[in-house]
Order: structure tokens, then sequence, then C-alpha cells
């Protein structure tokens, strides 16, 4: 099962898409904070503008250099502890909105990710219980301010601009993410073609390690890390992102 967040030209909503369906079955609020109800509409998935599926009321965690191969490519060492680097919530955007490149930015690249979504308020939880306290699955494009990045002693500037988050366009519920390809493609060209089996630490250990540091609330989304493939985005280009089981969008690249 997987879940849209949607708009027909009014407020946001929900619904499901259930498998070989194109139609959305409307839900009657968000099912992150309410049970799972339906109105009893069915809208077409064509007729519906996609949201990004969560915007997150406390926090993006990202995970840096989760991959051996990308850590490489960018001229370093996997780390002995997971990099962790926050992106606020005015970062994530949704699919077909735009990427605005500060006017800072130099270069900026694309990083296609497997993003999780917390349920539950987590707290030093146990790498056994980490999937517990997961409520679905999305794809995420961690963008890159990669100058700025590397110039500072911080990764503010670099990961936490506003739109340097997009993710969507569905949120998969109890999907496997233990071996799914993660993809990238600039302008049609694939760049990124990764798999989370390549991931240093999995999912149930990021979620662990991360709910030692920080309190996870519902909503609070973890970006897994990028394989390797990342590679420079311009304004005018357009950059899409995939994970094998939820979905693949995509994002027009502009300048501020």
């Amino acid at each position: 099962m997987r879940i849209a967040r949607f708009t027909t030209g009014d407020s946001p909503r929900y619904g499901i898409l259930e498998d070989g369906s194109t139609d959305l079955v409307v839900l009657k609020g968000d099912p992150l904070f309410m049970p799972v109800a339906t109105t009893g509409e069915r809208v077409a998935l064509d007729d519906v503008r996609l949201l990004s599926p969560v915007i997150p009321r406390s926090k993006v965690v990202g995970v840096g250099r989760n991959y051996a191969e990308h850590a490489a490519e960018m001229g370093n060492e996997v780390p002995e502890e997971p990099i962790l680097f926050l992106k606020p919530n005015t970062s994530v955007t949704g699919p077909d909105d735009p990427i605005v490149v500060p006017g800072y930015a130099q270069e900026v690249d694309h990083e296609a990710e497997l993003a999780v979504v917390i349920s539950r308020m987590a707290k030093n939880v146990s790498a056994d219980q980490a999937l517990d306290y997961v409520f679905g699955y999305t794809v995420a494009n961690d963008v890159t301010a990669r100058a700025a990045q590397r110039g500072d002693a911080t990764w503010t500037r670099g990961k936490a601009f506003d739109t340097s988050c997009p993710t969507g366009p569905f949120l998969a519920m109890d999907l496997d993410v233990s071996d799914v390809a993660v993809r990238a493609w600039v302008d049609g060209e694939l760049r990124q073609d990764g798999r989370t089996s390549q991931m240093v630490r999995g999912v149930p250990e990021l979620i662990a390690y991360v709910s030692t540091i920080f309190t996870l609330l519902p909503g609070d989304i973890i970006l897994t890390g990028t394989p390797a493939g990342v590679s420079p985005v311009r304004p005018g280009q357009r950059v899409e992102v995939e994970v094998e089981g939820i979905g693949r969008f995509g994002n027009n690249v502009v300048k501020r």
C-alpha cells in the first residue's frame, strides 16, 4: 500500500493508492496522526497534484557517507560513527516543485536517497526495535551546495537551504527496503544506480543511532545516505529520483 498527499486545488488531502489502481481512495485525515479511514471518494491520480508525503513538524536528519563508493568518490573514508546533519522543514518540497539554487551556491549536486518516516516518539531504541517506529518510506533528493559544504566548518549552508529536500511521490507502507534500487537521472541521463544493500549501516541501525542523540517525533524524516554517482545539476536542468517499490519523481532546477 502507498499513501499520497495531494491537492486538487484546495487544502492538502491524503489518499491510498492500491496496487494496480490509477485512483486514489481519499482518507478522512492525516494517517500519521489518526486511524486510517476513507471518505468513500475516489479521485484519479492524473487529476491531482502530488505533494511531499509529509512535512516534518520537527526535523529532517541526514546521514552522510553511508555508502562506501560515494564516500570514495568524494575523497573520503567511511566514518567510524555515522555523520549526521539536520535540514529544516522549510527544505522539504514535493514533486515538480522547483529546486531553487541559493545565490551563494556555486556547485549543486543531486543525491538520491531512501527516506524513513518515523511514526511515534522514539528515544534510545534498539536496532531490534527500530522498525516498530517506522511509519513508511519515501524518496528524497538531498540537494547539496557542494562548495558551501566543503568551505564551512558545518554543513548547514550546503545542506539546509530552502527546497533542498524534495520528497515524494508516495509513502510506501510495509516495504522491505533491505535491497531496493536507488537511482537518479539528470535530463533523462542515468547518473546514480545503487542499492540499499550497499549501505554501510542499514535502516534499523541508523534509527537506533539517531535516537541516542535526538528524540525522534512523529513525521520526522531520516535520510539514509546516497549511492555513488552524484553529479552537478544546473539551472534549466531537471533531476529525477527513484526508489524501487516507492516511485519516481522530478524537479526542475532554477536560480534564485
